[in-house]
């Protein structure tokens, strides 16, 4: 599920047990894909997220397309941009996203094969998706905590050798004025027009965070990039280019 967003403070989730919080904001997330897909759909493609235009998108893609696949999984695919410059660039893509509003926009853009599907799901779903990955790209998709299931089920469907390109926030300009530590946010889309009717919890990481999270997935991070504002020249983004240990 494709973002790019700023931030808009810490969620009211955060009154809740860590558990229930947990249990709470995942349902809200998927919730918030699900209504506000068609809102989100039109901000994307009319290029209305000013980060995304002038810096995130096109890091992303160089990204990827750095390390050659032939092959991508576009995990958190949301309305399918990024699976239609790949395969611009003549990649095989297929998209996955638990929204099926989503998955129905990019089904009907073209440019790959879509599926609905959760995170939880992935590392069963081999059969539905046919060959190994030469790169799973996940851009602004790991939104939530935790995200062991979605980056084991990553590492499973990749190629030896394959890769996991994340794209997210960077862990210093995102943090706003909050103090530097993992915790929910919330995303009210207040900058993205008119439409978006449900707010999203998202979950915040320090950079150790990430590294951690990433270990215990059996990922090791071998490259890491800081794509710039070009106004502000403060980081739009934190990309890691992580392999299987």
């Amino acid at each position: 599920m494709h973002t790019g967003f700023p931030v808009n403070g810490i969620a009211e989730l955060g009154t809740l047990t860590p558990s229930r919080m947990t249990d709470d904001a995942l349902r809200q997330i998927e919730r918030s894909w699900k209504r506000n897909a068609a809102a989100w759909t039109e901000a994307v493609r009319e290029g209305r997220i000013a980060t995304r235009r002038l810096a995130t998108d096109r890091a992303v893609v160089d990204a990827v397309l750095t390390l050659a696949p032939r092959r991508v999984l576009d995990l958190g695919c949301g309305e399918g941009w990024l699976a239609r410059a790949l395969a611009a660039a003549g990649v095989e893509v297929v998209g996955v996203d638990a929204s099926a509003p989503l998955v129905e926009a990019a089904r009907r853009a073209g440019g790959g094969e879509f599926h609905v599907c959760s995170y939880g799901e992935l590392a069963s779903s081999s059969a539905r998706f046919g060959d190994p990955f030469d790169v799973v790209a996940a851009n602004f998709a790991l939104l939530g905590d935790p995200v062991d299931d979605a980056l084991r089920g990553a590492r499973a469907l990749l190629k030896t050798g394959g890769a996991v390109v994340i794209q997210t926030v960077h862990p210093w300009t995102a943090r706003g004025d909050e103090p530097y530590r993992d915790g929910w946010r919330t995303e009210r889309f207040a900058a993205f027009g008119s439409g978006f009717t449900e707010p999203m919890p998202w979950y915040y990481r320090t950079l150790q965070s990430w590294l951690q999270v990433l270990e215990q997935a059996g990922l090791g991070v071998d490259a890491a990039r800081e794509p710039l504002h070009p106004a502000t020249g403060e980081p739009a983004s934190l990309i890691l280019v992580a392999r299987g240990r």
